[in-house]
């Protein structure tokens, strides 16, 4: 249960075993996505882990510890990598270096291949308020497809009451940009299942999730949020940018 940085998961877990074919990928996800809908989160994670081993892992965005508590009691050790873009608020890095500590996990905290610093310089400074999606691209999307190489399957924490573009996220499905399976042990469960699982199991929440901020991103590109508007409408407010491209 450590924190370290990286820019790829093979650094922590030496050489991986053979990963299986995309025909192979999705083949598993045709015959288990129907079987798997209604299942427990924790059945879809063992399900997931008994089929994939070392090359599954889930992700976060360290917004909660949810989708990390119950895995790392289904599967104890298993990987959770988090994508430290150099922009996140402290109260986000708190929240991960806490899951590191008290959870069983093995924490893998990825960084992009440039710094905040050699990004300015090549691309002007604050990327993020001329062209943001380039910025996600650099700091999200190309980190976390470069981790996924050693992986056939990851796991998010994306849950279909969370916002309208999501009502469709299956909870086993195949994800065409990354050629791996996408699993969504959470996407079944209301608000009110997800505050429940919280209390209940006493799991840390990012501490700005109290403070108006429901859905957290990088710090200069969230706001918060009114009670009662859209819990996503703080991320990227003011333009049209609706997701990082990680999802999408």
């Amino acid at each position: 249960m450590t924190t370290a940085t990286t820019r790829s998961a093979r650094e922590f877990r030496g050489a991986t075993v053979e990963g299986r074919s995309p025909e192979e990928l999705r083949e598993l996800v045709s015959h288990w996505g129907a079987e798997l809908e209604l299942a427990p989160a924790e059945t879809i994670i063992e399900w997931a882990a008994a089929t994939f081993g070392e090359r599954f892992a889930i992700t976060s965005s360290m917004g909660d510890a949810v989708l990390a508590d119950v895995a790392s009691k289904v599967v104890p050790g298993i990987d959770v990598v988090f994508l430290d873009t150099g922009y996140h608020f402290a109260e986000t890095i708190g929240t991960r270096d806490a899951v590191a500590h008290t959870l069983d996990v093995n924490l893998l905290s990825i960084t992009p291949k440039q710094s905040v610093a050699e990004q300015d310089a090549e691309y002007g400074k604050d990327l993020y308020k001329t062209d943001p999606d380039l910025c996600c691209a650099l700091r999200k999307v190309k980190p976390l497809a470069d981790t996924l190489a050693d992986y056939d399957a990851w796991a998010t924490g994306l849950r279909r009451a969370e916002t309208h573009n999501r009502v469709v996220a299956p909870v086993i499905g195949w994800d065409a940009k990354k050629g791996k399976v996408k699993v969504s042990p959470l996407a079944r469960w209301s608000d009110e299942q997800f505050e429940r699982y919280i209390q209940d199991n006493g799991v840390l929440v990012n501490p700005l999730v109290y403070d108006g901020y429901p859905s957290i991103g990088c710090a200069p590109c969230t706001r918060r949020v009114a009670p009662g508007d859209d819990p996503r409408s703080g991320r990227w407010a003011g333009t049209n940018k609706t997701e990082c491209g990680i999802h999408t």
